[in-house]
């Protein structure tokens, strides 16, 4: 039996906003979203998006959207609160992100029970695909002129925050696929990320931004 197609695999696109790896190991998650694919596409009537209550304050610091704020995070759920969900979404999924493992080091750090299938990342996919110019999230969009798709998925949101992202990285991996395989739809295997073995550290993170 020939493999089958990347887009057959159940996959979730997933990105979450953290306080920032220079608080190490209290480090906070505060917003996530999960969009799961269908047939390779982001399925936005079926995406969760939620701020999270890191349960302490966090200091303002420039990549933090202005909209992460105390006051909006109190109300929200705390990660213990979030378990089941994700591990409802994530268990058995191959987990997709633009430097995916970045925010995977962060969630398993949190939740150490979730098992996804595996990782998928389209970042080293956007820098075989594109050999020059910037290489973040928002550039791929605009590259490929993804933007009004995104936004008409994910409205009332925006770019660096959860849900936005997380819709674009659903659409940005099945641009990539059609860039760098034109002609043929490549397996999962081909497009798959290693899990790595420890987590990045903060001057191995490349700048998404």
């Amino acid at each position: 039996m020939a493999p089958a197609p990347w887009h057959n695999a159940p996959i979730v696109a997933f990105d979450l906003e953290g306080s920032g790896a220079q608080d190490r190991d209290r480090e906070a998650i505060l917003e996530l979203a999960a969009v799961p694919l269908v047939d390779g596409q982001p399925a936005p009537d079926q995406a969760f998006s939620t701020l999270v209550n890191p349960g302490r304050p966090i200091p303002r610091r420039p990549w933090i959207s202005p909209g992460l704020t105390d006051d909006r995070l109190a109300d929200a759920p705390t990660m213990s609160d979030l378990g089941p969900t994700l591990v409802e979404r994530i268990n058995g999924r191959w987990l997709l992100g633009h430097n995916v493992n970045v925010d995977w080091r962060l969630l398993r750090h949190h939740l150490p029970h979730l098992e996804p299938a595996g990782l998928i990342d389209t970042l080293p996919l956007a820098r075989q695909a594109i050999r020059d110019g910037r290489r973040s999230l928002t550039d791929l969009i605009s590259h490929f002129g993804l933007s009004e798709l995104v936004n008409a998925a994910a409205p009332g949101s925006k770019p660096h925050r959860a849900l936005w992202d997380a819709v674009a990285v659903g659409y940005l991996l099945r641009s990539l696929t059609a860039e760098l395989w034109p002609d043929q739809i490549p397996t999962l295997d081909t497009v798959r990320s290693p899990v790595p073995a420890r987590a990045a550290r903060v001057d191995e993170q490349p700048g998404l931004f």
